[in-house]
């Protein structure tokens, strides 16, 4: 290090301004023409197919090199692992989805197996997810209540729910939205829509995950005290859902609440026992399996459903659905929510992805994951399955018990389908409150996500913001709602930072051609009679203002009231002008003999106005404006600098631009900046450049680009 410190050098150049610079660089205007760039697009050669084929089809690629001997044994065990945990968690994120919990198993198999043939990532585990369900859950509920179900039944003279037409109903609903929301996806991964995740901040995915484990634990709670609230639908609807449910904690089913108490407790002395275990054992112990078959068991032999009033999940039906196309009638009243359900599972699932693939060194394609994403839902709408994404504790599980490749989600994916189609039966008096406790047990890891709030406060308060008003928006609005608020709200906060940028003025630090704040290094002191600019933002439309007013105050001259005086002395003194040529006429007229005279007294007095044309001392000679953080320019951009540039100049105080970008030169040039008299030769390559070129101005012709500066300073680091 210290070696490093005492590292010099030293370059001897020309001064470079963008002419020079161009020149030099040899710099080349040739640009690919339309017709160019479509014929390149659409020609159509063999390695271009193959790459096309390859990357559509990517089990096409990877499959064929498949590492049979180092991978095959941790695919299968994972596989297996992940299979036994998606049978609980199928069940009951179906609960979640408002529909009976065998579509759960079948979200849990025909989408894992379409992942298999089109994902690119190696280790996420898809299926169902418990944000994702509980979004679903709402449409459903919203289109489909129960109130739209009730019947009279004659022998309890009263109204009854009609289950099996609405849970029919509900499917229906659900497939559509799942279908929807998978077309939305293949689109958008068509179009190379993949960048849309970049929306989709850290802060903002993890407030937003939290607040939907909100509306998660909320709707479950009516299994877990066995009462029957109405379901409520709109903004703000989980206030009066848990107003409700309060209302009727007096009707609480003692047997539901005791199974849901024991439930909780055993499966979080489980996970911590499977915690204190994991270094002793090859693969976490499926706890959530033993809770599933212990409750099944005890249900059955004690018939807690008749004795004690406990809900279970009641018929399983052997075997899979047939495929059937989603009613087209609903697409309309979906649409919205559809598009929420694609834009929340693609930003969870290359997220997880995106993690993974930085840790074991491969590639996630963000919009073949857009795709395969599309298919797996559109494909697993027409097989009566329910939107999927990816969920962080099957992947953990994946990843932690060897899983390497796709295949240990095609296994996963066999094992569902052997439960669904030979012992899903056996579950039948599995208690609902089992299947809420392992909801409420699997999103305690969402739950600690609250802590991401005083780190958050810490390191960036502006993220803190977005995380809490995600949070908010999404308890409040309901997560589709929510959604949309939170990224208004996370592009408002952009919008507002480059409203409110740090203005500085640069000064050199000695003996070096580095220019640094001069509020910030004590070292940087400021180049006499020139001023050195900055903004930490681009300048738009949306700042243009701002930047004038920052110069002047930084500056200290408020140029709006220089140009206002001079023109007033302008006035004055041209009124005056005027005046003593009135005078002098009127002479002439009383005197013609006099004004023959060549050196008559009346001819001096016009001569004697004399304008001072000197600067003021007191003003910079030169304003240099560091265009580094600009990446950008709008004609609201180029006509501020314009205009900064005309006014200043007024006053004898050149304008010139360093660090431009060349995309904000060819704005410049665009926007007519430049002109017979205001050339390129005002950019410069860097700040030291422009320092140099204002320093020789005093004694050169500023408008002269052919002068070279030969004394560039030595700098040391």
């Amino acid at each position: 290090m210290e070696e490093r410190r005492r590292a010099t050098y030293k370059v001897n150049r020309d001064v470079l301004d963008e002419v020079n610079l161009d020149e030099m660089g040899e710099k080349s205007d040739t640009k690919p023409s339309l017709h160019d760039k479509i014929k390149d697009s659409v020609s159509c050669t063999g390695p271009r197919v193959k790459n096309c084929m390859l990357g559509t089809f990517p089990v096409a690629k990877w499959l064929p090199r498949y590492a049979f001997r180092e991978d095959a044994l941790g695919d299968l065990v994972s596989g297996i692992s992940v299979g036994i945990m998606q049978l609980p968690q199928g069940m009951a994120y179906a609960l979640l989805a408002s529909v009976p919990p065998v579509f759960g198993l079948y979200s849990s198999f025909y989408p894992v197996l379409i992942y298999f043939i089109f994902g690119t990532s190696k280790h996420i585990s898809i299926g169902t997810y418990a944000v994702m369900s509980v979004m679903i859950g709402g449409v459903v509920d919203r289109l489909a209540p129960d109130s739209n179900f009730e019947i009279w039944d004659n022998v309890t003279n009263s109204s009854i729910i009609d289950s099996v037409s609405r849970d029919q109903e509900r499917v229906r609903i659900a497939v559509v939205v799942t279908f929807v929301s998978g077309l939305f996806q293949i689109l958008l991964g068509l179009v190379q829509f993949g960048f849309v995740v970049t929306y989709l901040s850290e802060p903002l995915v993890r407030g937003y995950t939290t607040g939907a484990a909100v509306h998660v634990i909320v709707s479950q709670l009516k299994y877990v005290f066995g009462i029957h609230p109405k379901r409520y639908s709109g903004p703000i609807s989980l206030i009066y859902t848990v107003l409700e449910i309060c209302y009727l904690l007096p009707q609480t089913n003692i047997g539901t609440l005791v199974v849901s108490i024991v439930s909780i407790v055993a499966l979080i002395l489980a996970k911590e026992l499977n915690a204190y275990l994991s270094k002793k054992l090859p693969v976490p112990l499926p706890m959530e399996l033993f809770a599933v078959i212990i409750a099944t068991v005890i249900s059955w032999q004690v018939n807690l459903e008749k004795r004690y009033g406990v809900d279970v999940v009641g018929d399983i039906p052997s075997g899979l659905q047939p495929p059937a196309l989603p009613a087209m009638s609903l697409f309309g009243q979906v649409i919205g929510d559809a598009f929420a359900l694609a834009v929340v599972g693609y930003g969870i699932a290359i997220s997880l992805g995106r993690i993974f693939a930085l840790k074991y060194g491969y590639k996630v394609d963000s919009n073949q994951e857009l795709i395969a994403l599309g298919l797996s839902n559109s494909i697993g709408g027409i097989f009566q399955c329910f939107a999927i994404s990816c969920s962080m504790s099957r992947s953990l599980v994946q990843e932690s018990t060897g899983g390497k490749t796709q295949v240990a989600g095609a296994v996963s994916a066999v094992v569902i389908l052997f439960i669904t189609l030979w012992i899903g039966s056996l579950f039948e008096d599995l208690p609902k409150a089992v299947l809420a406790a392992i909801i409420f047990v699997n999103l305690h890891g969402m739950m600690k996500q609250f802590l991401d709030i005083p780190a958050l406060w810490k390191s960036n308060k502006i993220d803190m913001l977005v995380w809490v008003a995600t949070f908010i928006l999404t308890v409040l609005l309901n997560p589709d709602l929510g959604l949309a608020a939170a990224i208004a709200f996370s592009m408002l906060t952009v919008i507002f930072r480059t409203q409110l940028p740090k203005y500085s003025l640069l000064g050199q630090v000695a003996d070096t051609d580095i220019y640094k704040p001069v509020e910030d290094y004590d070292k940087a002191k400021q180049v006499p009679g020139i001023l050195i600019f900055r903004s930490s933002a681009t300048l738009y439309f949306a700042n243009a203002e701002m930047y004038q007013e920052a110069l002047g105050e930084k500056s200290g001259m408020d140029i709006t009231k220089i140009l206002s005086i001079k023109k007033k002395l302008e006035a004055k003194r041209k009124r005056h002008e005027k005046k003593l040529a009135k005078k002098v006429k009127k002479e002439l007229k009383k005197n013609k003999a006099d004004m023959e005279e060549p050196n008559s007294e009346h001819q001096k007095g016009i001569a004697i106005i004399d304008v001072d044309n000197d600067p003021d001392p007191s003003l910079p000679r030169a304003i240099i404006l560091d265009l580094s953080p600009v990446n950008f320019l709008d004609t609201v951009g180029v006509k501020t600098i314009k205009s900064i540039r005309r006014d200043y100049g007024e006053i004898d105080i050149e304008v010139i631009l360093a660090c431009c970008q060349s995309g904000v030169v060819e704005s410049l040039q665009a926007g007519g900046f430049f002109s017979s008299n205001v050339t390129k030769s005002c950019l410069f390559y860097s700040i030291h450049d422009a320092v140099l070129y204002c320093q020789s101005a005093k004694t050169k012709n500023p408008y002269d680009e052919e002068y070279e500066q030969e004394d560039l300073k030595e700098t040391h680091f």
